[in-house]
């Protein structure tokens, strides 16, 4: 593979390469490229999602929450203003993408998960 990389002029990152198990099954082989070992991770963020070996949306709700709490605290720290209409428009523009990015790829379907977007949006 290698090779083939160099003879078409396309180059592999290796220190971005990883291997993720889906499932239960855990036996892997040691995976190199180039004589770099690849490390087996349990999750692994891909385009802005969270995927973890599951496939459970938990994880990718975590981080949304997390990243949406520090968005929003931003805003009430950053704006002197406490005029409602300024803080929901910077709310919608700054909070609910991230929330609505890539719902239906990690679309949560559990009550947890469920209410702590919920709580977010709230």
């Amino acid at each position: 593979m290698i090779s083939w990389t160099v003879k078409s002029l396309l180059t592999i990152s290796i220190e971005k390469c990883c291997i993720l198990n889906i499932g239960q099954h855990t036996a892997t082989p040691q995976v190199t490229v180039d004589n770099c070992i690849l490390p087996i991770i349990p999750q692994k963020r891909d385009l802005g999602v969270v995927v973890c070996r599951e496939l459970s949306p938990t994880s990718h709700v975590q981080d949304i929450v997390a990243k949406t709490h520090e968005r929003s605290n931003l805003i009430l720290h950053t704006f002197k203003s406490r005029d409602i209409d300024l803080l929901v428009r910077a709310y919608l523009v700054y909070v609910r993408p991230i929330v609505q990015y890539n719902l239906v790829v990690w679309s949560p379907y559990t009550i947890k998960d469920t209410e702590a977007i919920e709580c977010v949006q709230s």
